[in-house]
């Protein structure tokens, strides 16, 4: 099955194939939120359990997918050739601690918003967090099949379909984490569903950016592989992970993890 889907994938432009592939990340996020349809709240061990799963594909996703082939594609020997992932890495940490700093929003278990003041309700705040953690997962995919697209050896359909899977996977929790909290404030389910689901949206969008631009500056590729890397680890280490330490889950929220990132390596080694 997954062959087949490799082939149709192939068949079609890269930008297109880009664009299908967040789409699909999308729909598993607005999957998630629906359960909001049949659960007014969700057991808080469960959530930390699931958001430790969610952390732990991201980073394993940011090795093996992301910085690895970066690594491997760049010219040179030495520290030539991981100059390239580590100023991309770099720089996608520091792109997503500007965006942290500036754009408003809130942590589900957390009561300070951060970034500049704003006057927007909390149920806003909530989403834009989410939204946040979605940019680098949507640009990964686009790069990847921008790579494709480049005619880059290292970039295969099946590496990015394979990523497109696991953040699918791991999308799943992020929108039962935005859904449940909004359904506890007292919003009814519709509006619950509809703001979850919508914190995945930017990933199409930043998709098929991320595929353009490394389709048009192919040089950029392994440049913009280790950036995404970087904005999700930046992503994990200050919000994912904080957010599984608030109660006394640490331990479900650490099994989750391990087990998260067991299952993107093991996705990545055996399908990409």
């Amino acid at each position: 099955m997954f062959q087949s889907l490799v082939d149709y994938f192939e068949s079609i432009d890269p930008i297109l194939a880009a664009l299908y592939a967040t789409l699909f990340t999308w729909f598993i996020t607005a999957f998630g939120a629906s359960f909001v349809f049949f659960f007014k709240t969700m057991n808080r061990a469960v959530l930390d359990g699931m958001l430790g799963f969610t952390g732990g594909v991201m980073v394993a996703a940011s090795y093996w997918s992301l910085l690895a082939p970066a690594i491997e594609m760049s010219e040179g020997e030495g520290f030539q050739k991981v100059i390239p992932a580590a100023i991309g890495f770099m720089l996608g940490a520091l792109f997503l601690f500007g965006l942290d700093k500036i754009l408003p929003h809130l942590h589900i278990n957390f009561q300070e918003t951060e970034g500049v003041k704003s006057p927007w309700q909390r149920t806003t705040l909530l989403v834009l967090a989410i939204t946040l953690h979605n940019i680098p997962e949507g640009l990964a995919v686009g790069v990847l099949f921008g790579g494709v697209a480049a005619g880059i050896p290292e970039a295969s359909i099946a590496g990015a379909l394979t990523l497109a899977i696991g953040i699918g996977i791991q999308n799943f929790p992020e929108g039962i984490a935005v859904s449940m909290p909004l359904r506890r404030m007292g919003m009814s389910r519709r509006k619950s569903f509809m703001y979850g689901q919508s914190s995945a949206l930017v990933e199409p969008i930043a998709g098929v950016i991320g595929a353009v631009a490394v389709t048009f500056f192919t040089p950029i590729l392994p440049y913009a592989l280790a950036f995404a890397a970087g904005a999700m680890i930046f992503v994990v280490v200050e919000e994912v992970i904080p957010e599984t330490q608030q109660d006394k889950n640490t331990d479900i929220a650490t099994l989750g993890f391990i087990g998260g990132f067991v299952v993107m390596m093991t996705l990545d080694v055996a399908l990409g």
